[in-house]
């Protein structure tokens, strides 16, 4: 039987760790993971036996506010300076992803400071086409949402008109570029 896996890294220039959280209750802050690597072993004949791992440096946060990212690196937060490195790795894929527009899910531990927890990204395929060097692209997009205090991240403030300074919940968006190896 031929060989169905094939390796794809993701193209960092072309793709997105982004997530998003409320601020005093009614307004969403956006921030991103500027660096970041990942390696996608697919297996064409057993979709579900693919694997995705990703490592992004937590330090790269980046929220548009030097304060509030000195604050996110802070061990209030990611405490970068004892964790410097955030990492997915996937546990399964339930779903084939062949025709642009399919949904499939990823379901992987998610490291953050030192506490893994399993997560499930809900995934689309974008399609796969040859770049203009000759190489293959291949394209997706996944959500999930977090409890940050799952992973140690509790610090917040009370608002005096009730409520919390941030909240809980933390949405993540991913668009990821890879490349065939």
């Amino acid at each position: 039987m031929a060989e169905t896996k094939t390796t794809w890294q993701l193209d960092p220039s072309h793709s997105s760790i982004e997530f998003a959280v409320k601020h005093m209750m009614f307004t969403t802050v956006r921030g991103r993971f500027k660096d970041f690597t990942g390696t996608i072993e697919a297996d064409e004949q057993n979709p579900d036996r693919s694997t995705v791992r990703v490592e992004i440096a937590a330090n790269s946060i980046d929220t548009g506010s030097a304060d509030r990212d000195a604050h996110l690196r802070s061990a209030d937060f990611l405490d970068v300076e004892n964790h410097p490195t955030i990492t997915f790795r996937s546990t399964g894929v339930d779903g084939a992803a062949k025709v642009e527009g399919d949904k499939f899910r990823v379901t992987g531990d998610l490291t953050i400071r030192g506490t893994t927890i399993p997560v499930t990204l809900e995934a689309v395929y974008e399609g796969t086409g040859k770049d203009p060097w000759g190489g293959i692209r291949s394209g997706s997009r996944a959500t999930t949402s977090l409890d940050r205090r799952e992973w140690g991240l509790k610090w917040n403030q009370a608002l005096e008109t009730g409520g919390i300074l941030v909240a809980n919940e933390v949405r993540v968006e991913v668009e990821v570029q890879a490349v065939k190896q």
